[in-house]
């Protein structure tokens, strides 16, 4: 009995609203290695985003802040690499490597980041 044969996957994504980091599209990839650090910036790489959500890699060189802000939905942070300081309704809270917290929305929140420090960001949308 003939095995199927399994279709090759696509070498671009099909058309639609959604995009997608072609590295991540059925494939197993190393998040840590999807941004790299770059001096004094911050760093950011969108691995999804459809009208339902956000997925984005963000690496923060030592000292790098983003201001505090709102945002309109709930965004899970889940540290990948360092450390920083993310403030919560002027709670600040500290978080490392293997860590996560969610950042409630229209609440205002600030990212520090006390060393270098990647987070990837998951933001839902309702």
């Amino acid at each position: 009995m003939k095995k199927p044969q399994k279709k090759p996957l696509p070498s671009k994504l099909p058309p639609g609203p959604a995009n997608v980091l072609p590295a991540c599209m059925a494939k197993s990839q190393a998040l840590n290695s999807l941004v790299e650090y770059a001096p004094d910036s911050i760093v950011s790489k969108t691995l999804l985003d459809k009208p339902v959500g956000t997925i984005t890699l963000f690496a923060f060189d030592a000292g790098q802040k983003l201001s505090e802000h709102t945002a309109p939905y709930d965004a899970v942070v889940q540290v990948v690499d360092g450390a920083a300081a993310i403030t919560i309704a002027a709670k600040t809270i500290n978080v490392s490597s293997g860590q996560i917290i969610i950042m409630p929305a229209n609440v205002p929140h600030a990212v520090a980041a006390e060393l270098r420090f990647k987070m990837l960001l998951i933001m839902i949308r309702e």
